[in-house]
Order: C-alpha cells, then sequence, then structure tokens
C-alpha cells in the first residue's frame, strides 16, 4: 500500500499555523473561496444551462395543462426510487394528479426503459411517458412508446452511447454539446431541475392563479435529493453539496418526509443530526434492499406515504429485505471462497488477473454488485460478478435433472454482470473499447466510471474475461493498481477532542470525490478487546500525548496487530460516538498502515 498525504491546492486558509483543523482540511480540498463553502440554493447552477430543458419543459407543461395521464418509468435502485418520488410528488405538488409509475423489476424486465417495459405500460394508457434515472441507452424502447403514440421525456444522467434515442425531449448533463456546468448531477437531481422549470414556467403563464392553487414550494423535496444523489455516490462537487447540504438541513430541522423519517428510525440514527454518511449507510441500502431483493415499488411507497404509520411498516419491510440481502451476501462470498483463495495465490505470486470476472448459476443477480464491491476492495482490481439474467433460471443440478448436466444448460443462457472499478481505470469506457473491439460480445451496457453493468452470453464469459484483461492491461503501468490511501496528514494533540469531530462532522456534507477527512498519527495501543471474532475495542494514546482515546476497528486482520503496549501507525477518522444520549469522541480505523 501507499499513503499519500494530500497537499495544499485551496487558497483557504491563509498560510500560516493558527489555521484552525477546518481550515486546513478546506484547504486540501482544493477549497479557492469561502463562497465554495455557503450552501444556499441561489449558488446553484442556473437551469438554463441544461441542454434539452426548454423543449422539456414546454412538453410537460402542456401536459400538464391539458391533463394528459403521465406515467414516470423509475430504475430499481435509490436513485431511481427517489426520482420517481421526487416527479411524482412535484405533480401532485402542482395540482397534476393524472400520474402513475411504473418501476421495472429487475427479475422479469432489466434495466430502463425496454420494448417489454413499454408493453406493460400499456396498462396505465398514458400520453406522455417519462423516465428517470434511465433511458440513454433505451433506443429500441422508445421506438417501441412512439410506436404506440406515446410521447416520450428521458431524464437521466447516465454515459450516452453514439446514438441517442428518438425521444420528444432528452436532459441529460452528460450528452454531447450539453454546458451545464455540472456533470454530476445524480438522476434525481436531473428530474428536480426539470420540476423547477416547470413550475417557474406555470408560474409565468399565471396557471396557480387560474387554478386556484398555490403554487408549490419545490424546496420540500430536498430530501428526497439528498438522499438520492449520496446514495448514488455521484461526486459531490459544489453544485451537488448544496443539494444535499438543503436536504440534511431539512431533515434536522424536521421537515423530511415521513418515509425517510421511517428509515432513520428503522436504521436507529437520529435524524436531528444527519449527514450524509447516514444517508449512504442507513437509508440507502434499505431502500435499495427492495430493488435488488424483491421490487422497488416497496421502496417508492415509502417515499410517497403522508402516513407515520404506513412509511414506517414500510421501512420495516425495507429493513427485512435488507437482512435478506444481507444473508445472501454473506452467502455468496461464502460460495466464492474458493474462487477467491485462488487469487489469493496468484496475488502472492504476482499473477493476478488485471480484471477479475467471477461467475455462479445460483448467485442472485440483486447482490452482485455489492460482492463485486467487496472484491474489489480486497484485491484492488476492476471487479465483474455475474448471475444469471432471469431470476428463474438460477440453475441447479436438481432443478435440471440428473441427465442434463449443468453446464450444458447453463452456457446458453444470458448472463448479466456488476463492476466496480477502481479510481485508474474508466469501466464503462472499458467497455465501449470491448464492444468496439469485440462487437459480437456484448449485449448491452452501461454505467459510470466507477460503476456498470452488461450482459452477454454465458457461453461468451471466457472470451469475453480474455478481451476485457486485454484491453485493461494496455492501460496500465506500475501504479494502476497499487493500493492508494490519502491522508490528511497528523492530527494536533488540540485537535484530539469532541468538538473537532463535531466540527467536520457538520461543516460540509462528506462524499464522493469530497471524502471526509482522514489522519494518520502514531499511537500506543493501552488496551484491546476483541469483538465478534472481528473487530477490536481499543483505547489509544497519541504519541506524545499524556490522555487516551478511544477507538474502533472493523473486520481487522487478527495476526497483524500489535499486542497491548505495542505502537501503532493508523489511518482513521475522528467520530462522535452516541450512546444513551451521551456523545464522545471515537476514532473510526480505516487501516492499519505496516
Amino acid at each position: 500500500m501507499k499513503l499519500i498525504r494530500r497537499e495544499v491546492t485551496g487558497k483557504i486558509p491563509p498560510q500560516n499555523t493558527n489555521a484552525t483543523l477546518l481550515e486546513r482540511v478546506f484547504a486540501l480540498r482544493g477549497i479557492n473561496d469561502k463562497a465554495e463553502l455557503v450552501f444556499e440554493l441561489k449558488h446553484l447552477h442556473p437551469i438554463s444551462g441544461l441542454k434539452g430543458i426548454q423543449s422539456a419543459t414546454n412538453l410537460l407543461v402542456e401536459a400538464i395543462k391539458t391533463q394528459q395521464r403521465i406515467l414516470i418509468i423509475g430504475d430499481f435502485d435509490a436513485d431511481g426510487a427517489t426520482s420517481t418520488a421526487v416527479a411524482v410528488r412535484a405533480l401532485n405538488l402542482m395540482g397534476h394528479i393524472n400520474v402513475d409509475y411504473l418501476v421495472p423489476n429487475r427479475f422479469e424486465f432489466g434495466y430502463g426503459l425496454t420494448p417489454e417495459i413499454v408493453l406493460e405500460a400499456q396498462k396505465f394508457s398514458p400520453d406522455l411517458i417519462i423516465t428517470v434515472d434511465n433511458g440513454i441507452s433505451s433506443i429500441k424502447g422508445v421506438e417501441q412508446a412512439k410506436a404506440l403514440g406515446y410521447k416520450v421525456l428521458i431524464t437521466d444522467h447516465h454515459l450516452p452511447a453514439k446514438k441517442l434515442p428518438d425521444a420528444d425531449a432528452i436532459i441529460n448533463p452528460n450528452q454531447l454539446g450539453d454546458e451545464f456546468p455540472s456533470k454530476n448531477l445524480a438522476g434525481v437531481g436531473v428530474i428536480f431541475y426539470l420540476m423547477l422549470s416547470v413550475k417557474s414556467n406555470l408560474q409565468k403563464q399565471n396557471y396557480f392563479t387560474e387554478k386556484k392553487i398555490p403554487a408549490p414550494n419545490l424546496t420540500e423535496l430536498l430530501d428526497l435529493v439528498a438522499l438520492g444523489t449520496v446514495a448514488d455516490v455521484v461526486p459531490l462537487d459544489q453544485n451537488n453539496r448544496i443539494l444535499v447540504e438543503q436536504g440534511l438541513r431539512r431533515m434536522r430541522g424536521g421537515k423530511a418526509c415521513e418515509g425517510i423519517q421511517a428509515l432513520f428510525r428503522i436504521g436507529k440514527r437520529n435524524i436531528q443530526n444527519a449527514v450524509s454518511s447516514d444517508l449512504g449507510f442507513a437509508c440507502g441500502p434499505r431502500l435499495n434492499a427492495a430493488g435488488r431483493m424483491d421490487d422497488m415499488s416497496l421502496g417508492i411507497e415509502c417515499l410517497l406515504s403522508n402516513d407515520p404509520q404506513t412509511a414506517m411498516d414500510l421501512a420495516s419491510a425495507l429493513d427485512d429485505l435488507n437482512i435478506e440481502r444481507r444473508a445472501k451476501e454473506d452467502s455468496m462470498k461464502a460460495e466464492a471462497m474458493e474462487l477467491l483463495e485462488q487469487l489469493d495465490d496468484d496475488k502472492l505470486s504476482g499473477d493476478l488477473p488485471s480484471v477479475l470476472c467471477l461467475y455462479k448459476e445460483t448467485w442472485h443477480q440483486g447482490v452482485i454488485g455489492i460482492l463485486a464491491a467487496r472484491v474489489r476492495e480486497r484485491y484492488n482490481r476492476p471487479t465483474i460478478i455475474f448471475a444469471p439474467a432471469d431470476a428463474l433460471t438460477s440453475l441447479s443440478t436438481s432443478a435440471l435433472g440428473d441427465d442434463e448436466p449443468v453446464t450444458e444448460r447453463s452456457r446458453s443462457i444470458e448472463i448479466k454482470g456488476s463492476a466496480r472499478s477502481i479510481s485508474t481505470i474508466h469501466i464503462r469506457d472499458i467497455f465501449d473499447e470491448v464492444a468496439t473491439r469485440h462487437p459480437h460480445l456484448l449485449n448491452k451496457f452501461g454505467g459510470h466510471a466507477m460503476a456498470a453493468g452488461l450482459s452477454l452470453k454465458a457461453s461468451q464469459l471466457d472470451e469475453f474475461t480474455q478481451a476485457i484483461c486485454e484491453i485493461v492491461q494496455s492501460h496500465t503501468d506500475d501504479d494502476t493498481f497499487q493500493e492508494i490511501y490519502h491522508s490528511d496528514g497528523e492530527l494536533k494533540v488540540a485537535d484530539f477532542e469532541l468538538k473537532s469531530a463535531d466540527d467536520l462532522r457538520y461543516a460540509a456534507p462528506w462524499g464522493q470525490h469530497f471524502p471526509a477527512p482522514v489522519f494518520d498519527n502514531h499511537f500506543t495501543i493501552v488496551n484491546k478487546r476483541l469483538l465478534k471474532d472481528k473487530h477490536y475495542k481499543l483505547v489509544l494514546r497519541p504519541l506524545g500525548v499524556s490522555h487516551t482515546v478511544d477507538a474502533i476497528a472493523f473486520n481487522v486482520d487478527i495476526e497483524n496487530w500489535p499486542e497491548e503496549g505495542g505502537d501503532v501507525h493508523l489511518l482513521y477518522r475522528l467520530e462522535v460516538n452516541e450512546f444513551r444520549n451521551a456523545c464522545t469522541l471515537q476514532l473510526m480505523i480505516e487501516k492499519l498502515i505496516v
């Protein structure tokens, strides 16, 4: 591993030794102006910067004024769920109740506006279909919708291919020619911007006055925008930080929707102290569990509910699904151990492949993304985990019969892969290169730099694995696969206090590309206690300091830790530990530095 201490790239603080901890942290994140730390809505990038926003606005305004039937088609992850909820709630707030939603079940229809889901949409007899968090690659689906006489408005943020669907309007900050300054909007951010534009347009036409309804305050939806943005792990540039911080303020102020309040309660988090990590580690996984294990409609209904008890019942059901998801994940990890042991041998010998591709016929496609992340973290390689595309074709010998080998039937089925990459490999671009060089291999693909998905025939997996490994290898150098940990440097003696942790906690919404501060210091181990055979509860004394601090380290390699009295070099975060209404300082250990 390689430890890199961040260098000052911003102009805050002034270069002197009296800079506060927060000033030092922000300077290490390239903050050049205090205005970048002001999270007011007036500092958002203007709506007009989005390509296609006017045609999309006109299309939706006309649908509202003529009371057309609108159908929202979302994605089956947390971004898709919050995007769907924002679209439905915004339209309802603007007086339009002739709106339904449809989310493809990943096991039956797969991702996006497919021709099959368009046929399913016929049940709603829509005049206008609006996609949220999907659609930019749905060429055949849009063709099917137009053939049936439906108008289609696409809102998405995924990277587009060279050919776009023939939709009536498209909004995506990543489409060619779009000058919107932030390319990092999540799907929920894109639909929120559209709804702001629609509301503004209707106000200019005196629509709300004529209909005798109050002009809605769409900032009521920022709690949903914040949740979807954090849960989708998009980079938190300044624009996204404003959206997230505003949503968090609503939560802390008791103004969150009933569904989000219920998710906090079921996750045993205090919403009055809400921070972005609560969204990423408590609310997001429970919401995602619906799409992974069952049907995301359950999560959407939770977010749309206005009744506290109903929302709590739905949040409890989501929690049950998340428990089931964790059990399935543990089972799949156990099944993967043989493959992982072989990879351990390869890593020791220096023969670890440039991309790790693993497949098992009985694996659950709703959990493959999580397993890919776990393997990626362990081996620091782009990882793709595959499962049968159709849950009903997850094979076993008993299902096929003793006279038909699993391998014969399984090779003919379609499999889906979920990829998680490392910072030096843009996995979606790699998929594009594979498709260009080997056009017969990939049925479809899409995604982002760090996470993407694809599908292909099981019989072509070996050929695909060889092809992608060769392509990735051609883009690597000696540093590509080196594990790199970034640190904000040593913490000063005076900063080992609860106030420091509290200040950092609320200073900004931390997240992707704007990481929470991590420090490294040398400590003496005063006391250590093993919890559940894999976690350490620690009492540490920073070198040169008389007082001690509490710490916790999860999933440790027990054999590598020194005994009590030994010295260690640790990478850690300052955390506030809330227990029985008391708050204390606790270090969250990220890494034992060897």
